[in-house]
């Protein structure tokens, strides 16, 4: 069996996560699920990231022990996933005790090979990123990650040799064109980072102490990318007493990534590495951002919008769709209230629910809820129909596998409204009144319901209620996969159910875009 591994950062744990932080746990469950639909043997890595001077800092303004803040914050998020209905296989956490043995020992290597030196760092210090930065790194004086004020400090620190590995990074972009995605965060890299000189990473601190301990020099605890990135193997045993899931799944099949720590993986992560002489990841994907019409989401601006929120009001499968949908590739995606409630109520509400109402409605109505056997095609109507079902597998995985995901959904809309458009074409309640169009009516009633089954199948890996729902409704039980796709014409005993119901509701749009909005200005 293939095996898939895929892994999201590890979160900072502060507070609660908006529905851009939680995106890229979204999409990483759709990918999993996607896999695991076709046969692979999947595994999915998320968890927090919890060390640093930023936790520290948070724990004693609410007067909490360091641990007992990240315990908190830990419980919020694996409470959040389970909301979201977060299929993952393992939550690791930076506290946890063989990840701390792991990256101790992971240092301690790294210093035995001449990788990392002791120096004096004085530089330009932001502490939300916690990253250090030359002055020809900032714009306009400040953060170029998060726009924040930088502060200069100095202090004794360990140093990542990065200019060691240089050109044999710059090599592998070179002759690994997937290693990256989409490709032009590559030459972000190039252009940006490693062509004006690439800079020795600091690697350790020694003003606070709520982190890794160096073993061999314990006032300095492990700065925190060295301690976060490692997070990908130690997870799976590396460096401990059992390494089997580490042999298993690494090296990691996909890595998700938002844009603002793009750096921290596309060059600090395949260095670390090189030094450990692992394999590199075989794509790291870098996603953009959901933004709001006024920009980046702050709670300064009132336009925060939080997953439950939109999950208790209208559903897992809605939100998820919007999630997926509204972040293409090439740009940052724009959440607004209006265009949540047009996706639910023209994508979900008119094309997709429609679709299934009208089609168990008929069956019922011509055929007493009984769905003919395939009878062939008819007419050209029914070729070209049976033409898109097989197009529409073919380009949705496609789009997949060059992770176009909001593409790829697009596709399965389009198949939806070229569905709708056929019931149109044909006019079941047309040939329902001729005898001798009995043969085009059940290939009619046929193709539609052969199309519904389809496209439950093809949401299934982001819609998992919805496509529970949809095919119970057209009377299809069997366990469902990505093979199944393909039984196009072998659909046989089926009986839909006696009354359909919407699986979604037309919303007031005054009203919910109203109500959305008076979810953002929440203090």
């Amino acid at each position: 069996m293939n095996k898939y591994y895929i892994t999201t950062p590890i979160y900072y744990p502060s507070g609660k996560f908006h529905i851009g932080t939680a995106y890229t746990t979204v999409l990483a469950n759709f990918l999993k699920s996607y896999k695991s639909l076709q046969g692979f043997d999947c595994f999915f890595l998320t968890g927090t990231d919890e060390h640093g001077q930023k936790i520290q800092d948070k724990a004693k303004d609410t007067n909490l022990d360091p641990q007992k803040y990240v315990d908190m914050q830990s419980d919020n998020a694996k409470k959040l996933w389970a909301t979201m209905n977060i299929d993952y296989n393992k939550f690791i956490r930076t506290t946890d005790d063989y990840h701390i043995n792991a990256v101790q020992k992971i240092f301690e290597r790294f210093l035995k090979q001449g990788d990392i030196y002791k120096g004096e760092y004085e530089g330009l210090y932001c502490k939300p990123c916690e990253s250090y930065f030359t002055e020809t790194q900032l714009i306009d004086g400040k953060c170029p990650d998060c726009g924040r004020e930088v502060h200069k400090m100095s202090e004794e620190a360990y140093f990542f040799n990065m200019k060691k590995y240089a050109n044999k990074l710059l090599e592998y972009y070179d002759t690994h064109p997937d290693f990256i995605k989409p490709d032009y965060r590559k030459q972000e890299m190039i252009n940006n980072f490693i062509k004006p000189g690439l800079e020795d990473l600091c690697v350790t601190r020694t003003s606070f102490d709520w982190g890794v301990k160096v073993l061999s020099d314990p006032k300095h605890v492990i700065y925190v990318w060295l301690d976060a990135l490692t997070n990908y193997i130690t997870a799976l045993g590396y460096a401990s007493n059992d390494d089997s899931l580490f042999k298993k799944y690494w090296p990691a099949d996909t890595q998700l990534v938002g844009k603002d720590i793009a750096r921290f993986h596309l060059i600090y992560w395949p260095i670390f590495l090189m030094a450990l002489d692992l394999p590199l990841p075989k794509t790291i994907l870098v996603h953009n951002w959901i933004t709001m019409k006024d920009g980046k989401m702050s709670k300064s601006k009132g336009n925060v919008i939080y997953p439950e929120q939109l999950i208790d009001r209208y559903g897992l499968d809605a939100t998820k769709y919007f999630l997926l949908r509204e972040i293409p590739m090439s740009q940052d995606g724009v959440f607004s209230p209006q265009g949540f409630v047009e996706r639910y109520n023209y994508d979900l509400c008119n094309d997709l629910s429609n679709l299934l109402n009208r089609t168990v409605s008929m069956v019922n109505k011509y055929f007493d809820g009984n769905v003919p056997s395939y009878v062939g095609t008819p007419n050209e109507v029914d070729n070209s129909i049976e033409e898109a079902s097989t197009n529409v597998i073919s380009n949705f995985s496609i789009l997949i596998d060059n992770y176009e995901i909001a593409n790829s959904i697009q596709e399965i809309w389009n198949y939806i409204s070229r569905t709708n458009k056929y019931i149109d074409e044909t006019s079941p309640w047309v040939l329902a009144k001729n005898e001798d169009d009995n043969e085009k009516l059940k290939s009619c009633i046929y193709h539609l319901i052969a199309n519904l089954r389809q496209i439950a199948i093809l949401i299934r890996p982001f819609m998992k209620e919805t496509s529970d729902e949809v095919l119970r409704q057209i009377g299809v039980s069997n366990e469902v996969n990505w093979s199944s796709l393909d039984d196009y014409k072998k659909l046989s005993n089926l009986k839909v159910v006696s009354k359909g119901e919407p699986i979604f509701m037309r919303l007031n749009a005054e009203e919910e875009i109203e109500y959305i909005k008076s979810l953002m200005n929440e203090k």
